[in-house]
């Protein structure tokens, strides 16, 4: 649970970082910079960092819109320090998604579920719909009123990762909203969740459905071009919505690697704990019950032989029978 004045004086006197993961998504996003705007009513400074890209439309109009100053590693990393405080955001330290930074990661804030246990001096990691319902939870419990940016990047986080509160919600999610509502401006949420498609989009999503393979329940797609992690997912939720399919798998080859990404509908499958199995001896892997993403890097792409859709597929497969 939120414990706001541990979290203020272990990041006191010391340079702070918050670090989301990789190629963020608008509920990294707003959960950092809710977390900053927060810090900032306790005179703590912090700087929002992440590694890879801002690869996804709405991402980016996130960040125009709010006026977010998020630094990618590489214009940091030259003056960040090992004493530096680090706070781990939307992300967990050794999650597969996430680049260890210079710095000392005192603290994590995230919704994932732990797939390698890390020991921090300030920990609240809880399983939510969307972490950005951690930080407003802050707000609501501290006392303090968000401000409008605030309100409604953190309003459009919660529905961005609960697919508008139909993927993994809980009843913290549902509530934050309502706390959110009042102080939020509806005009600018309106005009986040309208227009998030590029045009470019188009040719992943006809490569997605052309190589679409069904297996009962099961829908798997390579992609075999190289989609941003965020396309990667909304094409896994594309494959999702088909009546046949409750287990989507999507994957991308890429220059640097495979990513992909899991949807399940099946109580049964736990997309996180499948790609954990599924790419244990080849890459790294986890999320939610309902949505998780994975990595196979290129050097260890010839593991998968010369037939790498293929395999790729029968781990899969061959994890879930195992289930």
């Amino acid at each position: 649970m939120c414990k706001l004045d541990d979290l203020v004086a272990l990041c006191q006197g010391y340079p702070v970082y918050i670090q989301t993961h990789n190629f963020p998504d608008p509920d990294a996003i707003a959960s950092a910079f809710g977390l900053q705007r927060l810090l900032a009513l306790y005179k703590v400074e912090s700087k929002l960092c992440y590694d890879g890209r801002i690869d996804k439309l709405s991402a980016s109009k996130m960040l125009d819109a709010f006026h977010i100053d998020m630094a990618p590693y590489e214009s940091l990393k030259a003056q960040m320090k090992e004493t530096d405080r680090i706070i781990c955001v939307d992300t967990q330290k050794h999650a597969g998604n996430v680049t260890d930074f210079i710095g000392d990661e005192v603290a994590c804030i995230d919704h994932h579920p732990t797939f390698v246990p890390i020991k921090y001096r300030y920990q609240d990691i809880r399983i939510t719909g969307a972490c950005a319902a951690l930080i407003a939870e802050y707000y609501s419990l501290s006392g303090n009123k968000p401000d409008n940016d605030t309100a409604t990047a953190l309003l459009y986080g919660i529905k961005m990762d609960t697919l508008n509160l139909t993927r993994g919600v809980t009843a913290l999610d549902v509530d934050m909203i309502g706390f959110l509502f009042p102080y939020c401006d509806p005009d600018m949420l309106s005009d986040l969740e309208r227009n998030n498609m590029e045009f470019s989009d188009l040719k992943a999503y006809g490569a997605a459905i052309e190589n679409i393979e069904l297996y009962d329940k099961i829908g798997v797609s390579c992609v075999p071009f190289s989609c941003p992690d965020a396309l990667v997912a909304i094409l896994s939720d594309f494959i999702l919505a088909l009546i046949e399919v409750e287990v989507a798998i999507v994957a991308s080859f890429r220059e640097d690697g495979i990513k992909l990404s899991v949807r399940s509908e099946d109580p049964d499958i736990h997309a996180g704990n499948l790609l954990h199995e599924a790419l244990a001896d080849i890459g790294s892997g986890g999320g939610h019950a309902t949505m998780g993403g994975g990595f196979i890097t290129r050097e260890s792409i010839p593991k998968l032989g010369n037939y790498p859709k293929e395999r790729i597929r029968d781990l899969f497969l061959n994890a879930m029978s195992d289930t």
